[in-house]
């Protein structure tokens, strides 16, 4: 079973984007690409329900905030309280280099979700988008976010969904070989797959240890409360 460690391994050696952008790692041009490409596969806007629910001074946590993205939209909304943290080194790095580039405030923590330093009761908002599924151990970075949370705070969680094309993959992975590979981190040959756990894996790099994608009901069963879906 790979370890927490081997997770921070893989991220500092593998910071987000740094495998797709054509731009120099770190420049301003990087770091606005990634923005584009993120709002794309968000289908074009970001969705209200992702934004912090709290007042704008508020305290925020982006949790495995990567390399910044969630830091620098949440602070062009005027939120002023904001904490990006990580495991990775390398990418807080590169998040705090962006909040640079852009004017943004914010405070760093290198942080493991299923052992943070906070104390309870923390944060009015967490955000945690991509960060659960790759958690040796998801439950406990769940109940994590929970414990750091305010009283009526909120989290934002995104994590892999087992979709219909996920749920077929073993029929549609023979029409897979038409589609065009995705490049960076040794994702050229991850349609081949022939598991779903490995699809899901291989989709953040070759080398990536953990990558796990969960059905409504798996991850509605380690909720402590009620959740919306979307």
């Amino acid at each position: 079973m790979p370890t927490i460690e081997d997770v921070r391994e893989f991220w500092d050696a593998n910071p987000l984007w740094t495998g797709e952008a054509r731009e120099p790692v770190g420049s301003k041009e990087f770091f606005d690409s990634h923005t584009r490409a993120v709002i794309q596969m968000a289908g074009g806007q970001i969705k209200p329900w992702m934004m912090p629910a709290c007042a704008k001074g508020g305290a925020v946590l982006d949790l495995g905030c990567g390399i910044g993205f969630w830091l620098e939209y949440f602070g062009r909304d005027a939120f002023t309280n904001l904490t990006g943290a990580d495991l990775s080194l390398n990418s807080l790095a590169l998040a705090k280099r962006r909040c640079e580039l852009n004017g943004i405030e914010a405070r760093f923590s290198e942080q493991n979700a299923e052992a943070m330093t906070f104390a309870e009761g923390t944060f009015d908002h967490v955000n945690c988008s991509g960060v659960i599924h790759h958690s040796p151990n998801p439950q406990v970075s769940i109940n994590e976010i929970y414990r750091i949370l305010k009283p009526g705070g909120r989290a934002v969680i995104g994590v892999y969904y087992i979709n219909t094309a996920l749920r077929l993959w073993p029929v549609l992975k023979w029409a897979a070989a038409v589609l065009p590979a995705l490049k960076g981190r040794g994702r050229e040959g991850m349609l081949q797959s022939s598991t779903l756990d490995e699809l899901v894996r291989l989709y953040d790099g070759s080398e990536n240890p953990i990558g796990v994608a969960f059905s409504r009901a798996q991850f509605e069963a380690m909720l402590p409360v009620k959740a919306s879906f979307h």
